[in-house]
């Protein structure tokens, strides 16, 4: 009997285009404590590692240039703070799933395909972004960046995610945008499907990857591959 394929994705810039709610909350705070504000392609790069990373690469750009102005750590607290507050009220406004997706979630369902997110989001952000934009059933477990003791690119969050649903690592397929996702499956020893244009800085080439998508449409196809193996 073939045995069942797990997938685990990634959520900001994988399932889901979320820079222009995330670039609304970024640019409340920054307002608000006197920085610069930036524009929706400008966050897409600085998003992967969860909000404190966030907020820290975008002030560090700028103190970077005025030295003397860096905030201390209880400021950066409090920022990251108010940027959760403001994009957890604000989370599915303009946020919308990337092409395929939606088809792809169902087709996985139909050929019985576990299937799990890995994010370096707040869990429960997480969970209320999936339930907004109504996907979240499709998911058998949601591990986000406080979820365990480690998140992404500790391949860990993967393997323990896949430990928790019972699958197999060598009947796994992780799929990302970023660096982040790509060093995190490599590490666990899982395939890695990488999505074009991605919340990265980093140029595709210099990403590790499996095999290459520019979006979910017809990505059944590839992995209907795996599920003969």
């Amino acid at each position: 009997m073939v045995q069942k394929l797990t997938i685990l994705f990634d959520l900001d810039g994988t399932l889901v285009d979320t820079a222009p709610d995330l670039m609304k909350a970024h640019n409340h705070v920054m307002k608000k404590y006197g920085y610069k504000t930036k524009s929706t392609d400008a966050i897409r790069k600085l998003v992967g590692r969860g909000a404190s990373h966030l907020i820290e690469r975008s002030i560090w750009e700028q103190a970077k240039k005025e030295f003397g102005q860096i905030d201390d750590q209880i400021n950066k607290k409090k920022m990251v703070k108010d940027f959760i507050d403001y994009y957890g009220k604000n989370i599915a406004n303009e946020s919308k799933l990337t092409k395929g997706v939606k088809q792809f979630l169902d087709w996985s369902k139909q050929k019985n395909i576990s299937m799990g997110v890995c994010t370096n989001k707040q869990d429960y952000l997480a969970v209320e972004l999936l339930k907004q934009i109504n996907i979240y059933d499709y998911f058998e477990y949601v591990a986000g960046g406080n979820t365990f003791d480690y998140c992404k690119p500790d391949p860990r969050h993967l393997t323990s995610v896949i430990e928790i649903m019972q699958g197999e690592i060598k009947k796994s397929i992780m799929i990302g945008d970023s660096e982040t996702d790509a060093n995190s499956a490599r590490a666990a020893g899982i395939t890695f499907i990488l999505l074009k244009d991605g919340y990265t800085e980093k140029k595709v080439s210099e990403i590790y990857h499996d095999h290459l998508i520019k979006d979910f449409k017809g990505i059944e196809q590839l992995i209907n591959k795996y599920l003969k193996h």
